[in-house]
Protein backbone atom coordinates (compact mmCIF):
# COMPACT_ATOMS: atom_id res chain seq x y z
CA UNK A 1 0.00 0.00 0.00
CA UNK A 2 1.42 3.41 -1.01
CA UNK A 3 1.52 6.39 1.30
CA UNK A 4 -1.58 7.78 -0.43
CA UNK A 5 -3.72 4.67 -0.10
CA UNK A 6 -6.32 4.53 2.65
CA UNK A 7 -8.28 1.51 3.88
CA UNK A 8 -11.48 3.55 3.89
CA UNK A 9 -13.09 3.85 0.44
CA UNK A 10 -14.30 7.40 1.06
CA UNK A 11 -10.83 8.55 2.01
CA UNK A 12 -9.44 6.98 -1.17
CA UNK A 13 -11.87 9.02 -3.26
CA UNK A 14 -10.86 12.16 -1.36
CA UNK A 15 -7.19 11.42 -2.04
CA UNK A 16 -7.85 11.00 -5.75
CA UNK A 17 -9.76 14.29 -5.83
CA UNK A 18 -6.94 16.08 -4.02
CA UNK A 19 -4.35 14.63 -6.38
CA UNK A 20 -6.25 15.74 -9.46
CA UNK A 21 -6.72 19.18 -7.90
CA UNK A 22 -2.93 19.45 -7.56
CA UNK A 23 -2.37 18.44 -11.19
CA UNK A 24 -4.97 20.90 -12.48
CA UNK A 25 -3.46 23.66 -10.37
CA UNK A 26 -0.23 23.28 -12.35
CA UNK A 27 -2.23 23.42 -15.58
CA UNK A 28 -4.28 26.49 -14.72
CA UNK A 29 -2.00 28.78 -12.74
CA UNK A 30 0.06 31.50 -14.45
CA UNK A 31 3.46 30.09 -13.51
CA UNK A 32 5.45 27.04 -14.54
CA UNK A 33 6.56 26.03 -11.05
CA UNK A 34 4.93 25.77 -7.65
CA UNK A 35 6.20 25.20 -4.13
CA UNK A 36 4.56 23.15 -1.42
CA UNK A 37 3.53 26.27 0.52
CA UNK A 38 1.83 27.79 -2.54
CA UNK A 39 -0.07 24.59 -3.32
CA UNK A 40 -1.12 24.28 0.30
CA UNK A 41 -2.45 27.84 0.34
CA UNK A 42 -4.20 27.61 -3.05
CA UNK A 43 -5.99 24.33 -2.30
CA UNK A 44 -6.46 24.60 1.45
CA UNK A 45 -4.50 21.43 2.13
CA UNK A 46 -1.91 20.80 4.81
CA UNK A 47 1.72 20.85 3.73
CA UNK A 48 2.07 17.22 4.81
CA UNK A 49 -0.77 16.14 2.50
CA UNK A 50 0.67 18.17 -0.39
CA UNK A 51 4.10 16.62 0.13
CA UNK A 52 2.64 13.09 0.04
CA UNK A 53 0.71 13.86 -3.14
CA UNK A 54 3.77 15.35 -4.86
CA UNK A 55 5.90 12.39 -3.84
CA UNK A 56 3.40 10.01 -5.42
CA UNK A 57 3.22 12.11 -8.59
CA UNK A 58 7.04 12.26 -8.78
CA UNK A 59 7.20 8.45 -8.60
CA UNK A 60 5.12 8.37 -11.79
CA UNK A 61 6.95 11.26 -13.54
CA UNK A 62 3.79 13.38 -13.52
CA UNK A 63 5.73 16.12 -11.72
CA UNK A 64 9.44 16.86 -11.36
CA UNK A 65 11.26 18.88 -8.71
CA UNK A 66 14.19 21.26 -8.91
CA UNK A 67 16.43 19.97 -6.12
CA UNK A 68 17.94 23.42 -5.52
CA UNK A 69 14.77 25.51 -5.35
CA UNK A 70 12.46 22.67 -4.20
CA UNK A 71 9.87 23.90 -6.66
CA UNK A 72 7.77 21.50 -8.70
CA UNK A 73 6.61 21.51 -12.32
CA UNK A 74 4.68 19.15 -14.58
CA UNK A 75 6.67 16.10 -15.67
CA UNK A 76 7.15 14.16 -18.92
CA UNK A 77 4.41 11.63 -18.17
CA UNK A 78 1.86 14.41 -18.68
CA UNK A 79 3.04 14.64 -22.29
CA UNK A 80 2.55 10.90 -22.68
CA UNK A 81 -1.04 11.20 -21.51
CA UNK A 82 -1.68 14.19 -23.78
CA UNK A 83 -0.15 12.44 -26.81
CA UNK A 84 -2.24 9.32 -26.19
CA UNK A 85 -5.38 11.45 -25.94
CA UNK A 86 -4.63 13.30 -29.20
CA UNK A 87 -3.85 10.08 -31.08
CA UNK A 88 -7.21 8.61 -30.09
CA UNK A 89 -9.19 11.83 -30.39
CA UNK A 90 -12.43 11.67 -32.35
CA UNK A 91 -13.92 15.12 -32.04
CA UNK A 92 -17.37 14.06 -33.26
CA UNK A 93 -18.73 12.52 -30.04
CA UNK A 94 -17.18 15.34 -28.02
CA UNK A 95 -18.80 17.98 -30.22
CA UNK A 96 -22.22 16.40 -30.67
CA UNK A 97 -23.75 17.94 -27.54
CA UNK A 98 -22.47 21.34 -28.66
CA UNK A 99 -24.09 20.90 -32.08
CA UNK A 100 -27.41 19.96 -30.46
CA UNK A 101 -27.23 22.92 -28.11
CA UNK A 102 -26.46 25.38 -30.90
CA UNK A 103 -29.17 24.05 -33.21
CA UNK A 104 -31.78 24.22 -30.46
CA UNK A 105 -30.74 27.71 -29.36
CA UNK A 106 -30.55 29.21 -32.86
CA UNK A 107 -33.24 27.26 -34.68
CA UNK A 108 -30.72 26.59 -37.46
CA UNK A 109 -28.42 23.79 -38.59
CA UNK A 110 -25.17 23.27 -36.69
CA UNK A 111 -22.31 21.51 -38.51
CA UNK A 112 -18.91 20.07 -37.65
CA UNK A 113 -15.98 20.04 -40.08
CA UNK A 114 -12.44 18.69 -39.89
CA UNK A 115 -9.44 19.50 -42.06
CA UNK A 116 -8.09 17.18 -44.74
CA UNK A 117 -4.97 18.68 -46.31
CA UNK A 118 -5.94 21.88 -48.09
CA UNK A 119 -9.63 20.98 -47.84
CA UNK A 120 -12.14 20.59 -45.08
CA UNK A 121 -14.83 17.96 -44.74
CA UNK A 122 -18.26 17.96 -43.09
CA UNK A 123 -18.37 15.10 -40.57
CA UNK A 124 -21.56 15.79 -38.61
CA UNK A 125 -24.63 18.02 -38.42
CA UNK A 126 -27.72 18.62 -36.32
CA UNK A 127 -30.72 20.14 -38.09
CA UNK A 128 -33.73 21.98 -36.61
CA UNK A 129 -37.29 20.61 -36.83
CA UNK A 130 -38.26 23.02 -39.61
CA UNK A 131 -39.48 22.45 -43.16
CA UNK A 132 -37.10 25.07 -44.55
CA UNK A 133 -33.57 24.46 -43.31
CA UNK A 134 -30.02 23.95 -44.51
CA UNK A 135 -28.46 20.51 -44.75
CA UNK A 136 -24.88 19.65 -45.70
CA UNK A 137 -23.34 16.69 -47.51
CA UNK A 138 -21.43 14.65 -44.91
CA UNK A 139 -18.03 13.59 -46.26
CA UNK A 140 -17.87 16.15 -49.07
CA UNK A 141 -14.65 18.16 -49.33
CA UNK A 142 -14.43 21.90 -49.90
CA UNK A 143 -11.43 24.20 -50.43
CA UNK A 144 -10.23 26.28 -47.49
CA UNK A 145 -11.00 29.69 -49.04
CA UNK A 146 -14.71 29.30 -49.80
CA UNK A 147 -17.42 29.70 -47.15
CA UNK A 148 -17.50 30.38 -43.44
CA UNK A 149 -16.32 26.96 -42.18
CA UNK A 150 -13.43 26.86 -44.64
CA UNK A 151 -12.27 30.39 -43.89
CA UNK A 152 -12.50 29.73 -40.14
CA UNK A 153 -10.01 26.90 -40.58
CA UNK A 154 -7.66 28.80 -42.87
CA UNK A 155 -7.63 31.96 -40.77
CA UNK A 156 -6.36 30.19 -37.66
CA UNK A 157 -3.69 28.03 -39.24
CA UNK A 158 -0.07 29.13 -38.60
CA UNK A 159 0.98 32.13 -40.71
CA UNK A 160 3.32 30.04 -42.88
CA UNK A 161 0.51 27.63 -43.77
CA UNK A 162 -1.90 30.47 -44.57
CA UNK A 163 0.67 32.04 -46.87
CA UNK A 164 1.40 28.69 -48.53
CA UNK A 165 -2.28 28.11 -49.23
CA UNK A 166 -2.80 31.53 -50.79
CA UNK A 167 0.38 31.25 -52.87
CA UNK A 168 0.02 27.67 -54.12
CA UNK A 169 -3.70 27.01 -54.51
CA UNK A 170 -6.16 28.18 -57.13
CA UNK A 171 -8.83 30.29 -55.51
CA UNK A 172 -11.68 28.87 -57.58
CA UNK A 173 -15.12 30.43 -57.37
CA UNK A 174 -17.88 28.19 -56.00
CA UNK A 175 -20.45 31.00 -56.43
CA UNK A 176 -20.26 34.45 -57.96
CA UNK A 177 -19.26 36.00 -54.62
CA UNK A 178 -16.56 33.54 -53.53
CA UNK A 179 -13.37 35.43 -52.69
CA UNK A 180 -10.92 34.67 -55.50
CA UNK A 181 -8.36 37.50 -55.21
CA UNK A 182 -5.35 36.65 -52.98
CA UNK A 183 -5.11 40.14 -51.46
CA UNK A 184 -8.80 40.18 -50.62
CA UNK A 185 -8.56 36.73 -49.06
CA UNK A 186 -5.58 37.73 -46.90
CA UNK A 187 -7.51 40.78 -45.71
CA UNK A 188 -10.56 38.64 -44.92
CA UNK A 189 -8.48 36.14 -42.95
CA UNK A 190 -7.02 38.94 -40.82
CA UNK A 191 -10.53 40.22 -40.10
CA UNK A 192 -11.62 36.72 -39.05
CA UNK A 193 -8.65 36.37 -36.71
CA UNK A 194 -9.57 39.71 -35.13
CA UNK A 195 -13.26 38.97 -34.49
CA UNK A 196 -12.85 35.24 -33.82
CA UNK A 197 -15.31 33.87 -36.37
CA UNK A 198 -15.97 33.72 -40.11
CA UNK A 199 -19.10 34.79 -41.90
CA UNK A 200 -20.57 33.90 -45.28
CA UNK A 201 -23.66 34.87 -47.23
CA UNK A 202 -23.64 32.69 -50.31
CA UNK A 203 -19.87 32.30 -50.81
CA UNK A 204 -19.90 28.49 -50.91
CA UNK A 205 -23.56 27.76 -51.56
CA UNK A 206 -25.91 30.30 -53.08
CA UNK A 207 -28.72 31.17 -50.68
CA UNK A 208 -26.91 29.94 -47.57
CA UNK A 209 -25.89 32.12 -44.64
CA UNK A 210 -23.42 30.93 -42.04
CA UNK A 211 -21.11 31.82 -39.19
CA UNK A 212 -18.26 29.50 -38.20
CA UNK A 213 -15.58 29.34 -35.53
CA UNK A 214 -12.68 26.98 -34.87
CA UNK A 215 -12.35 24.43 -32.08
CA UNK A 216 -8.80 24.31 -30.68
CA UNK A 217 -6.80 21.76 -28.77
CA UNK A 218 -3.43 22.56 -27.20
CA UNK A 219 -1.74 22.67 -30.63
CA UNK A 220 -4.20 24.58 -32.83
CA UNK A 221 -7.50 24.22 -34.68
CA UNK A 222 -8.79 20.64 -34.83
CA UNK A 223 -12.31 21.30 -36.10
CA UNK A 224 -14.74 24.03 -37.08
CA UNK A 225 -18.35 24.39 -35.98
CA UNK A 226 -20.81 26.44 -37.97
CA UNK A 227 -24.38 27.62 -37.64
CA UNK A 228 -26.08 27.97 -41.02
CA UNK A 229 -29.49 28.57 -42.56
CA UNK A 230 -31.35 30.11 -45.49
CA UNK A 231 -29.72 33.49 -46.03
CA UNK A 232 -32.98 35.48 -45.99
CA UNK A 233 -33.77 34.24 -42.48
CA UNK A 234 -30.22 33.92 -41.25
CA UNK A 235 -28.69 37.32 -41.91
CA UNK A 236 -30.95 39.24 -39.52
CA UNK A 237 -29.71 37.11 -36.61
CA UNK A 238 -26.16 36.38 -37.78
CA UNK A 239 -24.49 38.43 -35.04
CA UNK A 240 -26.63 36.79 -32.36
CA UNK A 241 -25.77 33.34 -33.73
CA UNK A 242 -22.07 34.25 -33.82
CA UNK A 243 -22.12 35.24 -30.16
CA UNK A 244 -23.62 31.88 -29.17
CA UNK A 245 -21.19 30.05 -31.44
CA UNK A 246 -18.07 31.68 -30.00
CA UNK A 247 -19.14 30.86 -26.45
CA UNK A 248 -19.85 27.24 -27.40
CA UNK A 249 -16.59 26.67 -29.29
CA UNK A 250 -14.58 28.30 -26.49
CA UNK A 251 -16.10 25.90 -23.97
CA UNK A 252 -15.39 22.88 -26.19
CA UNK A 253 -11.84 24.09 -26.85
CA UNK A 254 -11.24 24.33 -23.11
CA UNK A 255 -12.29 20.69 -22.74
CA UNK A 256 -9.68 19.77 -25.37
CA UNK A 257 -6.88 21.51 -23.48
CA UNK A 258 -6.78 24.87 -25.26
CA UNK A 259 -5.73 27.82 -23.11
Amino acid sequence: MSSLDEPNGGRSVTTIERTTDVLFLFANIDTTTLGITEISAELGLSKAVVHRILTSLRDRDLVVVDEQTRRYSLGPAVLQLAAAFRERLDVRPLAYATLKQLSAATGETATLSIRHGWSRVYVDQVTPPLEVKMTVAIGRQFPLHAGASSKAFLAFLPAAERSEYVANNRLDALTEITITEPAALVEELERIRTVGFARSAGERHKGAGAVAAPVFDADGPVAVISVCGPVERFEARADEHAERLIAATAALSARLGHR
